[in-house]
């Protein structure tokens, strides 16, 4: 059985959509294959980002070999989530398309950067839960 593949899409791919595919890469590989991509990639991950994912998962996402990656280097997709920075992808074809309306935490502090890491892990355990689901 092949594994529906998730793509997290935002603007930069740099901060939110990077900590959603490592954590559905932990917390999710057994439902769907995780992917990340932006519309206007930065040349890195979020530093505050890759530090707050080691220390508080102990993933590390450079060494995962993840980095900025634009729309057309993702494979197909069957789910798009966009992080909630108003991202429109309609080169993106899928099944499935939901938004997460989360709130960028880049130049926040680390409080508002964990309540959003803590944000993305509720929601990929709950997209989990409902692909799990939608396979039985």
């Amino acid at each position: 059985m092949t594994l529906p593949k998730v793509a997290f899409i935002c603007t930069h791919n740099s901060c939110r959509s990077q900590i959603a595919e490592a954590l559905g890469r932990a917390l999710a590989a057994d439902a769907f294959e995780s992917c990340s991509a932006g519309t206007s990639i930065k040349s890195e991950i979020n530093p505050d980002a890759v530090r707050l994912m080691r220390s508080l998962y102990g993933i590390d996402m450079l060494a995962n070999g993840q980095h900025p990656k634009t729309l057309d280097q993702l494979p197909p997709i069957d789910v798009v989530v966009t992080m909630g920075c108003g991202v429109a992808c309609p080169v993106l074809s899928a099944s499935s398309r939901e938004d997460w309306g989360l709130e960028d935490p880049t130049g926040k502090d680390d409080a508002a950067f964990t309540a959003t890491i803590r944000e993305i892990e509720r929601d990929i355990r709950n997209l989990r839960s409902r692909l799990l689901r939608h396979e039985a």
